[in-house]
């Protein structure tokens, strides 16, 4: 039978969050006194979005390094959209593979995340190849 877990003492000892007060003092954190921080804001970059009726490569969306960016695909239409990736500002364009398996293409409408990335300075296009129909395109973070 395990024994039971019993506290070394007949208290509760107390702790507190302290930051320095800028006279070599310290403050202790209160809703009167919270700790001295402010949130980092980011200009998270515009949504692509558009309608296709014809085939071509749509782009570039600057990506910020990890938060999920959101495809829709919606619409009448038949033919396939793929995800494309770029390090050097589009001069150079590579599918997407997970496992060394093709990934981010689509052939129905879809409303999902669809990449995270890990580098600074990447930039997505939207390869699209219609057969027929109308597409209604937005990718964004």
């Amino acid at each position: 039978m395990p024994n039971p877990i019993i506290a070394p003492a007949c208290y509760t000892p107390v702790f507190a969050v302290t930051y320095a007060d800028g006279d070599s003092g310290t403050q202790v954190v209160s809703s009167s006194r919270p700790l001295p921080v402010a949130p980092i804001v980011v200009d998270k970059p515009l949504a692509m979005s558009g309608n296709a009726t014809e085939s071509g490569q749509l782009g570039p969306l600057t990506v910020l390094p990890r938060l999920p960016v959101m495809l829709m695909l919606a619409g009448t239409w038949t033919g396939t959209v793929t995800l494309l990736r770029s390090f050097d500002g589009g001069a150079t364009r590579g599918r997407l593979t997970a496992l060394g398996q093709a990934y981010g293409q689509f052939s129905t409408n879809i409303c999902e995340p669809v990449w995270e990335e890990a580098e600074d300075g990447v930039t997505l296009y939207l390869d699209i190849a219609l057969q027929s129909g109308s597409l209604t395109y937005r990718m964004g973070q």
